[in-house]
This record gives structure tokens, C-alpha cells and sequence, in this order.
């Protein structure tokens, strides 16, 4: 029996005449695909893994529309379909979230050009919606063709039963329902004869050259106009200030009316409608994935969605008569128990530091002890290679190097998850520092690559501050001033 790995690798010499050099892994997500980063003699791309047949056929449909009518989409290259694979563009590893991540700091916690991305991202989406949705053919759509009264309730009764329950919310259950049936009626009153990207945020959107790249968007179905840029405005862990968010709901707008006619009043008057049921979507799949599933990190976004639904009630912007559904907000919102995870950027500093093996070991200056540190000098040398004397870990052939060599991936999946598990417990326990330090035999290679990767990894996961630091790099930034 063939494992994912090899059928992918025979799929990729079938497109390109060749076997790949490495097939590593990606950092899983919150869905069950799976993607591999694979390397060939002058060819990066990405392999995909989802036994879901009839989602992939609907990934691979609107694929070949959106690349028709000029998106910024992924090519599919090559698929699969009896054994759920097919190969993309590698579109890099930045995502708009984790770039906002990088670059957000206490003092300006939602930088212009963060804002000006988000602009652009927004020009895009009324091309999805209205040019490019004229042409979908809507019978590939999975798991329904149209975010109907159906897919409505589907999305609150996941909501019910995987958030309300599991975090020991009281509710009357019959009337609870009665509101969400009647919450479903104001929200299929309009036009929804548009393509519903369905999970149009800031984790789905890849930054390659300073422009958004567009993924994800298997689960898109008919729709109406409000649900996407709802759940781009209102993205929980982007924690976008609401100041910024009316401003792009407005530039949204301006660019929408430039594809087809808006009736502004009347989209604003059932967009927190919109809003509403997106954040109640996210929060049942927060706690499916951190109370059902023990994915503990997913529970870290729950405080923003509250604090999102805080802003909605005391503006009263939400209401709509439904009282039962607002009395359990209310006590959501009230709940200590969720505010145990930070709603703010936690106090923790991660510091990442890479050293050479050959001067004394680093000290944790912070007085903390402890900590990790991390030996690369088993994995593949590139400074055993001419071509790469003078460039360090930071620089893109080196880098190239490293990502084809499968012992590098397994060996900072290995070590990330040792210190995602520590990150956690800290952030918990209210610690304020950890270190973690990559030694090589230089201290210009290897373990500059993985301080970097992990810290990339580090700041994508959790709402801490993540400090970076090259011993021997720094001495060469002296040297050069002597």
C-alpha cells in the first residue's frame, strides 16, 4: 500500500519527468487536508493531500474558473483524483495574518501598510464574488451548492453544540432554537446570487512580492455579498481595530459598486447580521477543535471573538428580537473563564537565538534558567559548499538548501512541537520568558535557519512577542565597522 508521500512523488514525476529531492510536510491547519512542500531539479511546488474526493473536485472546479478570468489563484498542475492528490503553486509561507503578526507592535497594533494589504485584498473580493461568480458552475459546490436556511442552522447548531455545550453554557434548547430559526429568516431575505468565498480571512490569503494570493476556498457556494467581508472585518486573532474596520468596510463599498449596483442602506442594515452568525460559525469551530479535539492553541482565539460580540451588544448592533440567543451572548461574554486565555498579546517573550558551537554556550540572560537548546549539527552542512561561504541562514539559496533536505523539516517539526507544548504552559501560568537556542558548528548556517523558521512558526500560533537574535551574526556586523 502506497503511502501519501509516494503517491504524490509519482505524481510529480509524471508532471515534470522527474523524481522530487524531498517531500516534507507542512504545519497542519485546522482542516484534515494535508500539504507537502516538494522540491525538484529547478521546480518548488506544493503537493495536496484530502480524501474528501468530492471537496477536491470542488477545489479543482472553481480553480480552473478563478484562473480563467485573471485571479491571483494557485495553478492546479496535476491531480489525482482517485487517490485525493493534486500539486499547486508553491505561493511561499506567507499569509497575511502571519505578516501582520511579524510586523503589529503594542505602540501601533495595525501598521498602514497592513491596512493598505487588507485594501487590496478587498479590491479582489467583489471579483470573486460577482465578476468571477456570474461563471461558477455551482453543481460542483460541497457540501451544499448555497448558504441557505440550511447551511445556516448547520452553522448554528455547530455553534450550540460544540461551544455552548462543551463550555457549560445554560440555555433553554426550544427557544434557543426558535431564535435561530427566526435569526435564519432576516438572514435569507435579500439577494444571494453571488459566490460566498465561505472562509475569506486572513490565515487564507498567501503575500508573495507585496500582493495577496488567494486559497481555501473549497467550501464556496452561493451566497450573499456580506458573509465574506464579515469574515475578513471580524477575523478574530487579526483583532483588527474597529476604527480600521468601518474604513475598509467603506473602501469594500466603493469597490464592490464598481461591479454591479449596492443599495448601501440596506446592505448595512443586515451586515452585523452577517457578522454575527460568522463569529458564532468561528466559535463553534474554536471549541470543536480546542474542547472536542484538545487543540488547546484554538482556544487562544476564543477572547477576541468575545470581545467582538461586546462591541456589537453595548453598540446595540446586534438584537434583532432575539432574546434567548442575546441572553446566552451575554453570559458568554461574561464567563471569567474564557479571559483565562489572553485577550491581549500575552506578557510572554519567546527569545530565538542561533550561536556557534565553537564559543561558550549562551546564558538566558533574563535570570529565567531553562529554557531549550537545540544541536543542528547532525543535519546537512551547506557550509561544507563553496557557493555558500558568504551567505548565512537569513539568505534565499541557503534557505532553498536547507528546504530540500527531509532530516531539516523533521527535525524542526520535532523541536517546534517540543516548544509549542512550553509556550502554552507559559502562557497559562503567566511566565513572562522562555529561550530557545539553535547551535551549529559556525553559527552561520543552520542555526540561523531554524531561529528563523521557528520563530515564523512561533508568532503564527500564539499572541506572544518573539525576539530573534544571531550571536555570531552580530559579531560580523561589528567586525564590519572596525
Amino acid at each position: 500500500m502506497k503511502n501519501v508521500e509516494q503517491m504524490l512523488s509519482e505524481l510529480f514525476r509524471e508532471w515534470c519527468g522527474q523524481q522530487p529531492v524531498s517531500v516534507t510536510r507542512l504545519a497542519g491547519s485546522g482542516s484534515n487536508r494535508t500539504y507537502y512542500r516538494m522540491h525538484g531539479a529547478g521546480v518548488t511546488l506544493i503537493g495536496a493531500h484530502n480524501e474528501d474526493i468530492a471537496e477536491n473536485r470542488a477545489f479543482i472546479s472553481f480553480t480552473g474558473q478563478f484562473k480563467e478570468d485573471g485571479l491571483p489563484v494557485p495553478s492546479i498542475l496535476a491531480s489525482d483524483s482517485n487517490n485525493g492528490i493534486y500539486l499547486l503553486d508553491d505561493l511561499g509561507d506567507t499569509t497575511l495574518y502571519q505578516l501582520l503578526s511579524e510586523i503589529r507592535t503594542r505602540e501601533d497594533p495595525f501598521p498602514e501598510t497592513i491596512v493598505a494589504l487588507y485594501r487590496k485584498v478587498l479590491a479582489w473580493l467583489p471579483v470573486f464574488q460577482k465578476k468571477s461568480g456570474k461563471n461558477i458552475d455551482y453543481s460542483m459546490c460541497y457540501p451544499r451548492a448555497a448558504f441557505d436556511r440550511q447551511s445556516m442552522m448547520w452553522d448554528l447548531n455547530y455553534f450550540k453544540y460544540y461551544f455552548l455545550k462543551l463550555a457549560k453554557i445554560p440555555f433553554d434548547e426550544q427557544a434557543l432554537e426558535n431564535d435561530f430559526s427566526a435569526f435564519c429568516d432576516l438572514l435569507t431575505d435579500g439577494d444571494h446570487d453571488f459566490f460566498m468565498y465561505r472562509d475569506f480571512q486572513s490565515r487564507n490569503i498567501m503575500i508573495r512580492d507585496g500582493e495577496p494570493w488567494f486559497i481555501d476556498y473549497q467550501g464556496g457556494r452561493r451566497g450573499a455579498l456580506q458573509y465574506d467581508v464579515a469574515s475578513l472585518l471580524v477575523d478574530a486573532k487579526a483583532d483588527m481595530p474597529q476604527e480600521v474596520r468601518r474604513e475598509l468596510l467603506q473602501y469594500y463599498l466603493d469597490k464592490l459598486e464598481e461591479v454591479c449596483p449596492v443599495d448601501r442602506e440596506r446592505f448595512l442594515n443586515v451586515f452585523n447580521g452577517f457578522v454575527l452568525i460568522r463569529i458564532l460559525q468561528a466559535l463553534g469551530a474554536y471549541g470543536f477543535r480546542g474542547y472536542y479535539e484538545n487543540k488547546s492553541h484554538f482556544l487562544l482565539s476564543i477572547p477576541f471573538a468575545l470581545r467582538n460580540l461586546r462591541y456589537l451588544r453595548e453598540n446595540e448592533l446586534i438584537g434583532f428580537g432575539l432574546e434567548t440567543l442575546m441572553g446566552v451572548i451575554d453570559s458568554m461574554i461574561a464567563k471569567p473563564d474564557f479571559y483565562e486565555h489572553p485577550s491581549e498579546k500575552s506578557p510572554l517573550l519567546v527569545t530565538i537565538l542561533s550561536f556557534s558551537y565553537k564559543q561558550p554556550l549562551p546564558c538566558d540572560e533574563s535570570g529565567h534558567g531553562g529554557g531549550f537548546m537545540f544541536d543542528c549539527r547532525a543535519l546537512p552542512n551547506p557550509g561544507r559548499y563553496a557557493e555558500y561561504h558568504e551567505l548565512t541562514g537569513k539568505d534565499q539559496p541557503v534557505i532553498g538548501f536547507l528546504e530540500k533536505e527531509p532530516a531539516v523539516g523533521l527535525f524542526l517539526k520535532h523541536a517546534g512541537a517540543l516548544v509549542g507544548e512550553s509556550v502554552k504552559t507559559y502562557m497559562q501560568r503567566g511566565f513572562e520568558h522562555l529561550q530557545v537556542s539553535f547551535g551549529c558548528t559556525g553559527g552561520q548556517h543552520r542555526s540561523v535557519y531554524c531561529t528563523e523558521m521557528l520563530a515564523k512558526s512561533i508568532r503564527s500560533q500564539f499572541p506572544v512577542t518573539v525576539e530573534t537574535r544571531h550571536v555570531e551574526l552580530e559579531k560580523w556586523e561589528q567586525n564590519r565597522f572596525l
